[in-house]
């Protein structure tokens, strides 16, 4: 009781500071003009009325953080940021404790260190790393790997197992040939983290295919092209190359995705607010899996992209998602939720509406059962 006290008051500090947040566009003194569509002179930045003030380090922190250029600005898309909303955290210092508690480096923009220690995160994720920290190529013990997996499906139940819309992206590519398809948008995350895991589910709900690009604690290579792509090292992290947008924070990466591709519907009810209450579930339950790499993991990502056709609430999929993760395996991820315009083109290739189904191109391997996937991963792209 009194670590979940520490946690809920760490978690109301973090909110209230969340609330001062604001977009200030230099170019016209704070304005953000929604119809427009120039590169704005100036790049946009996020304030505090907090960050003045050296005794509250994590506002100081989180609320001065600056956006470097890009093609476009969301904030020009005209949506409204949630500054002053419980779904806009900052997801880079949440990440940032469990790397600081795992001791696997990241960087962090939290300089509270007796704030971070009395959290509950600091004293769950050594834990976690203890349990999760055995080797990966090993035989598991299925029956638990499959009941923890299956708890944390429960845990997230509303959310990431249907497709509630069809996918304009898939409209598209069933139409005319003469239509060129829009490109995949590209996604920067680790399995671990509860708010990548809130975009997960929402591409789920959509209907989304994505370039999965994993991000695990100790990595370097996909981490290093967020920092060069987006200014920082923080996830979740989308670029959508159909508008030329890049999103930092999972909240703000929901409601872009809904109000590009949900066809006019908002998030589904809870999904923004449940993951400060239940996103931490599938990571404890699943003892940290999908959050470091592995420290034999081939260094030298494979030709082409490997293939897996999931959707998130699935709990053997989630198993094959944290091994693609642990390797950090760049893959095009299909969701086929329940309702999915793919479910066909699933059983056309496969001969099941069942998933995980792994598409490995380098080697010409088609795989639909998840321990053989694994031991497939782990056998391949392990240096």
């Amino acid at each position: 009781m009194i670590i979940c006290a520490s946690w809920h008051c760490d978690t109301l500090m973090m909110l209230h500071t969340m609330s001062s947040f604001k977009l200030v566009h230099p170019s016209n003194g704070g304005h953000v003009n929604r119809r427009a569509r120039a590169q704005p002179s100036q790049p946009l930045k996020l304030s505090s009325n907090r960050c003045a003030n050296p005794s509250f380090n994590l506002s100081s922190s989180l609320g001065c953080l600056r956006f470097p250029a890009t093609r476009k600005r969301y904030a020009e898309m005209g949506s409204p940021r949630a500054a002053k909303s419980v779904h806009e955290e900052a997801d880079c210092a949440d990440s940032a404790q469990i790397g600081s508690a795992t001791g696997v480096g990241t960087q962090s923009s939290d300089a509270n260190g007796r704030g971070q220690s009395n959290s509950f995160l600091a004293v769950l994720c050594p834990l976690l790393n203890l349990l999760g920290g055995g080797d990966p190529t090993q035989p598991r013990n299925e029956l638990l790997e499959v009941a923890s997996s299956s708890l944390a499906s429960v845990a997230r139940l509303p959310w990431g197992s249907k497709s509630l819309i069809p996918s304009k992206l898939n409209q598209q590519e069933a139409g005319s040939s003469e239509r060129k398809p829009p490109e995949r948008l590209q996604l920067y995350e680790f399995e671990a983290c509860p708010f990548c895991r809130r975009v997960r589910e929402a591409s789920t709900e959509l209907d989304l295919s994505l370039e999965v690009y994993p991000c695990p604690k100790g990595s370097s290579r996909h981490r290093e092209m967020v920092t060069k792509l987006g200014g920082k090292e923080q996830f979740p992290f989308l670029i959508d190359p159909n508008t030329g947008i890049s999103i930092y924070e999972s909240g703000e990466i929901v409601k872009y995705l809904y109000q590009q591709y949900g066809q006019g519907r908002n998030p589904s009810p809870g999904l923004l607010e449940s993951t400060l209450f239940t996103g931490w579930v599938p990571t404890i339950l699943r003892a940290g899996r999908g959050l470091k790499l592995w420290t034999k993991a081939k260094t030298v990502a494979p030709p082409q992209k490997l293939e897996l056709f999931s959707y998130e609430n699935n709990p053997y999929a989630r198993i094959v998602r944290e091994a693609l993760c642990e390797l950090e395996l760049p893959y095009i991820l299909n969701n086929v939720g329940e309702g999915s315009s793919r479910v066909s083109y699933l059983y056309q290739i496969s001969g099941s509406k069942e998933v995980p189904y792994l598409i490995d191109p380098n080697n010409g391997v088609q795989l639909s059962n998840f321990r053989e996937i694994l031991s497939y991963l782990f056998r391949t792209y392990s240096g």
